[in-house]
Formats: C-alpha cells, sequence, structure tokens
C-alpha cells in the first residue's frame, strides 16, 4: 500500500487523468439525460465536457495555461448558451490549483473570474418567477464555492511557504553550526599548537643546556654531571606529563591515570619554573609586587606561559653569560609582568611585524595569548642591551 501511494505522489498527472476520466464519463451521462432541455447542448456540450476533463488532467503540470482554456472555455458556453454541467466541476478544481500552486498573476485572474462566475450564470441562466433578492441570493450562493476553492488552495500556499521558510531556516542554522564547530576546532588546534610549542620549546631547550654542560665536565666533574643528567631526566618527565595532558584533551572518552588530567600551570608555579631555569645555569631575578590574588585561569596560564616563553628565548638567544630577571606586579586592575635579560638580544626579524618570517612562533603565540584575554604586550630590545618583553593583563574576579 504505501509503494502504491509513493508511486501515485512521483506521478500526480496520472491521477488526475484518472479523475478527468470519472468526470468526462459522468458528464456524458447528463449530456444523454439532458438531451432534450437546450437544442444545442448535446454536441458543444460533449466538447466542453471534453476540455474540461483536459483540464482537471493538466491542472498541476500546467496550471497557468488551463485557467486560460478554463476560461475561454467558460465565456463560450456562455455565448453558445450551453447550461451548466457537471463538467464544469474543472473550474473549481483549477481555481484551487492556481491558488495553491500557480504563479501569481493567474491566481489572482482565477480569483476574479471566480467571484464574477456564479453573478454572470444567474444573468444569462436565471430561475423563472423569481424576485430580485432571490436572483441576488442565487448568485452570491453559486460565488461561495469558487471562494472557498480560492481560499483553500492559497491556504495550501501560505502554509506551504512557511514550512519552506523553516526548512531554509533549518538548513542555514545547520551550516551555522557547522561553521561555528569548525572554527571551534580550528581554535582548539591552535590552542593546543602553542601549548605544545611552549612544553617542547621550554623542557628541550633546558635538556640540550644540560646535555652539553654534562658532556663538558663528565670527565672533570662526575658529580656535576649526574646533577645534570638528573636535571635532564625530570625535566623529560615533566614534558611528557605536559604532552600527555594536552594529547588527552584530543582523546574523547579516555583518562589519564588517576581519572583526572593534569592542571594546568598557574601564577604559583612561577617559582617552581624559575628554580628549573636556575638549575640550568641561567640566573633570574624574581620579584612579586603588589598583593596576590585569585586570578582568572586563563590569565594564570597566560602569565605562566609568556614567562617560559621569555626565558627560553633568553636560553636560546642570551649568549653566554647571561642573566634575567622576572617582575609581576598586581595592580588595582591589572596583572603586569616584565621579563628582561642582559644578553645580545635576539634577531630582529624574530620580533618585528610578530615574526613575520615564519621563525617567531613563541612570540606569535604570546601576542595570541595575550590578545584572547584582552591585553597588550610589547616585545624588543631594551635600551643599554639585551631584550624585553612586557604584557599587562587585565584582571577579573575569579569564579
Amino acid at each position: 500500500m504505501q509503494r502504491l501511494y509513493d508511486f501515485l505522489r512521483r506521478h500526480p498527472t496520472w491521477v488526475d487523468s484518472f479523475w478527468a476520466v470519472v468526470l468526462l464519463g459522468i458528464s456524458a451521462v447528463e449530456v444523454t439525460t439532458r438531451r432534450d432541455e437546450v437544442q444545442a447542448m448535446p454536441d458543444l456540450a460533449v466538447v466542453v465536457a471534453l476540455l474540461l476533463s483536459l483540464v482537471v488532467a493538466l491542472r498541476r503540470r500546467m496550471p497557468e495555461m488551463m485557467l486560460l482554456l478554463t476560461l475561454a472555455i467558460g465565456l463560450a458556453q456562455l455565448i453558445a448558451d450551453v447550461p451548466v454541467i457537471l463538467a464544469d466541476f474543472a473550474m473549481l478544481v483549477i481555481l484551487y490549483t492556481v491558488a495553491a500552486t500557480g504563479a501569481r498573476w493567474a491566481s489572482r485572474l482565477g480569483l476574479v473570474a471566480g467571484l464574477c462566475a456564479g453573478t454572470l450564470a444567474q444573468l444569462r441562466w436565471p430561475q423563472q418567477n423569481d424576485g430580485v433578492w432571490a436572483h441576488l441570493a442565487i448568485a452570491v450562493f453559486q460565488t461561495v464555492p469558487f471562494a472557498f476553492a480560492w481560499v483553500l488552495g492559497d491556504s495550501l500556499r501560505t502554509r506551504r511557504a512557511y514550512f519552506a521558510q523553516l526548512e531554509e531556516r533549518a538548513a542555514r542554522l545547520e551550516k551555522e553550526r557547522e561553521a561555528q564547530a569548525k572554527v571551534a576546532v580550528a581554535a582548539e588546534r591552535a590552542r593546543i599548537a602553542r601549548e605544545l610549542h611552549d612544553v617542547v620549546a621550554h623542557n628541550v631547550s633546558v635538556m640540550v643546556v644540560q646535555a652539553d654542560g654534562a658532556a663538558y665536565v663528565l670527565d672533570a666533574a662526575p658529580d656535576q654531571a649526574k646533577k645534570a643528567l638528573e636535571t635532564i631526566s625530570t625535566t623529560g618527565r615533566q614534558a611528557l606529563a605536559e604532552m600527555r595532558r594536552l594529547l588527552g584533551v584530543l582523546r574523547t572518552g579516555e583518562h589519564q591515570e588517576g581519572g583526572e588530567y593534569v592542571p594546568q600551570p598557574d601564577v604559583e608555579q612561577l617559582e617552581e619554573l624559575i628554580e628549573q631555569v636556575r638549575t640550568s645555569g641561567l640566573p633570574v631575578d624574581y620579584k612579586v609586587e603588589g598583593t596576590p590574588r585569585p586570578l582568572p585561569s586563563g590569565v594564570e596560564l597566560t602569565a605562566y606561559r609568556i614567562v617560559q616563553e621569555a626565558l627560553t628565548n633568553t636560553r636560546k638567544h642570551g649568549g653566554a653569560n647571561v642573566g634575567a630577571s622576572v617582575r609581576l606586579v598586581y595592580f588595582d586592575d591589572g596583572l603586569g609582568l616584565l621579563v628582561e635579560d642582559d644578553g645580545k638580544g635576539a634577531p630582529h626579524e624574530l620580533y618585528e611585524d610578530g615574526g613575520a618570517d615564519g621563525q617567531g612562533h613563541g612570540l606569535i603565540g604570546m601576542r595570541e595569548r595575550v590578545g584572547m584575554v584582552g591585553g597588550t604586550l610589547d616585545a624588543g630590545p631594551r635600551p643599554g642591551g639585551g631584550f624585553r618583553i612586557s604584557a599587562l593583563l587585565p584582571l577579573k574576579p575569579a569564579h
């Protein structure tokens, strides 16, 4: 049964043709029974019934053309004095069709013709011995079916347009959701890339410095070499733990040991970071000014990563015998960071235009992090030699 229904929906003209044949058969029977009513009726009435049946058969394939054909048939009936027959029901059908699916001009034309049809029929074939009010009532009564057919078709058109609008809106919202999902994925990838860069660049640079120092003093000072190797081991484990935490973000439904991910670094861990840097051979002077207070997690992580990246750059580009200083200042409405060194400074292409040559990824990452929390960052050579990185991060109450 469902297959038959689907077949009929795919072939509406076949359905209309079936009803057209039924209408033609009924009209033929009516013409035969009313043969003596009008002298000219039999031949012309058959032609009218045949053409109106054709209108029903092709109403959905060519609604506008069938409406014009119906109007011509109606005028021919008036002129040739062919009274109303059952086949004229096709006029209601085509009026409904153009109101539902036809062009707007055809819908309006059909409405005007339908409102006039009842009156014209009453004027052309008036009832005998009826008063004026009776004729008027009959004309109105004959007009109602045409008006109802048009209203029904126009309501269907409005409903279809409403559902089409809902479908279009749903499709647009789906596309917007997909676009937002892609943006979110890209942002998450960029965040993870920044985290991986910070973790790898800092810890690997510490390990390289310690490995070079261990190789240099391996024979002369085995104890120092052993201590450097222990630092390399500790730093490697820290790097591995942080990388596992970051990669854990990419997994779905998986948990690390203990069921929880490693917490993200915050300002309180700066002392551990700086102590680690000192152990690697870079003297660092660290001071905190102002009254420490709870910070938003984004600001905590941003501050930590800026200091981490700045000290990593100092080790890379500062040269021999370089020293650094870190200042953390709590203002009423912001957190200030100042990282300076007295080395030879980084090459200008690493900080001009944010590392436009593709090498200054660390500084680019800093600017992105600071921008995400609504802060400002300034990086460049320090007067008198060395390099300076300063940042101001806005503070908001921690929730």
